[in-house]
């Protein structure tokens, strides 16, 4: 109940930002894991939490971006994930250099990086992205599987 409030307070803020910026883009939530061709429409962007993403993932295989910095992608990601850092000078270069038509799921270690760089997104042009609310952490929170390339700092 208390992750369904938080992402309706998102859903709701994300919205007012974007219309205060002159921007109608479609923000779409789902909880019970609609299939993506169910629910993208052109610069749609749906928050999901992790038991839906890992869902998605496996019936739909969207391209995974983790927008951590190199060395929390070095500890541990998704299967598949590919790394453009949020933090990048380049980062905006980056994802220009990505199939805008393609579904991608889109993560941080929380989700504060990856909520900023929606904006990014849209403003590319990109027709469907999916946030991993929550990110890394509610990934793992969920029991959900991560490659481990190399002992977390400290351990």
């Amino acid at each position: 109940m208390q992750t369904a409030l938080v992402a309706l307070l998102l859903v709701l803020l994300v919205g007012l930002g974007a219309l205060m910026m002159g921007r109608s883009r479609m923000v779409t939530v789902v909880a019970g894991g609609a299939p993506p061709a169910e629910t993208a429409t052109a610069g749609s962007i749906e928050h999901v939490d992790a038991p839906t993403a890992a869902r998605l993932i496996e019936q739909h295989s969207p391209a995974i971006l983790d927008l951590r910095t190199p060395a929390e992608y070095a500890v541990a990601h998704l299967t598949g994930a590919r790394l453009v850092d949020f933090n990048s000078p380049d980062f905006a270069r980056e994802l220009a250099k990505l199939d805008r038509d393609r579904t991608y799921l889109i993560h941080c270690a929380s989700g504060r990086r990856s909520t900023a760089a929606l904006d990014t997104f849209r403003e590319l042009g990109f027709r469907h992205v999916i946030h991993l609310d929550g990110g890394l952490k509610a990934w793992q929170a969920a029991g959900l599987p991560v490659v481990k390339e190399k002992a977390e700092p400290g351990r």
